[in-house]
């Protein structure tokens, strides 16, 4: 497995970067997947949000969450008072991974590998760079771990502001890392809206750490070490 460095091309532009990534070829997931589904929104946006790879819904729209993890995201930002149209929301893999019933008709989602992760890192990388958001929320532990390393525990550092170095060249976002929003609609019926007032209580800690995101040594900060350099082609 190759990797998606080779397929980075040398710019700032995301529109760029989105064209370039719709002819990935970085790992085999691109042979099953409709289309690469690359982030969209504010290039702009002071905080990025990160989740795991796109669904069933995102393969065919192109776009991610607008499935069903999707909605949930939608009310917990509508919840925090969090304005969608001023982040910018991609995956850590652009590529859909699943597999399929008995009968072959229902794609159900599979989680990337460590590999897959890593292959797909190069864009994830290029996308933080271009924005240089002040922070960046990581929905999940793929996500997390696609930043911060395979020993991460989302359970563990969820809700705390966290720093790590090397990530963009335009000075280092703060993380936060969450559940992901799918979580909400797994867990049991009776814990839905605790988990769901969580994700919340992340978003909101994370907006408002645009504010104060310069004060180092804030309570339950942390410093961890990037899964990997980000050497851009």
């Amino acid at each position: 497995m190759s990797g998606a460095a080779a397929f980075v091309p040398d710019t700032h532009d995301l529109a760029e970067l989105a064209e370039a990534a719709r002819g990935c070829q970085g790992c085999p997931l691109y042979r099953d997947a409709t289309q690469t589904v690359f982030g969209s929104g504010r290039p702009s946006a002071r905080v990025v949000l990160i989740g795991e790879q796109p669904g069933d819904r995102e393969d065919r729209a192109g776009t991610p969450f607008v499935g069903p993890a999707g909605r949930i995201l939608d009310k917990a930002l509508a919840t925090a008072e969090i304005d969608r149209a001023e982040l910018y929301l991609t995956n850590a893999v652009k590529h859909f991974k699943f597999t399929t019933n008995e009968r072959g008709k229902r794609r159900i989602h599979k989680t990337p590998s460590r590999t897959e992760v890593e292959a797909c890192r190069p864009w994830l990388l290029a996308e933080l760079d271009t924005i240089s958001p002040e922070v960046v929320v990581l929905l999940g532990a793929t996500a997390a771990k696609s930043l911060l390393g395979n020993d991460f525990r989302v359970s563990h550092h969820r809700g705390e502001i966290l720093h790590v170095t090397g990530l963009t060249t335009d000075g280092d976002p703060a993380l936060v890392a969450t559940i992901h929003p799918s979580a909400v609609l797994r867990g049991p019926s009776e814990s839905r809206d605790e988990a769901f007032d969580g994700l919340v209580a992340d978003l909101r800690t994370a907006y408002a750490t645009t504010r104060t995101v310069r004060n180092a040594g804030s309570a339950g900060s942390g410093t961890f070490i990037p899964a990997a350099s980000p050497v851009r082609r």
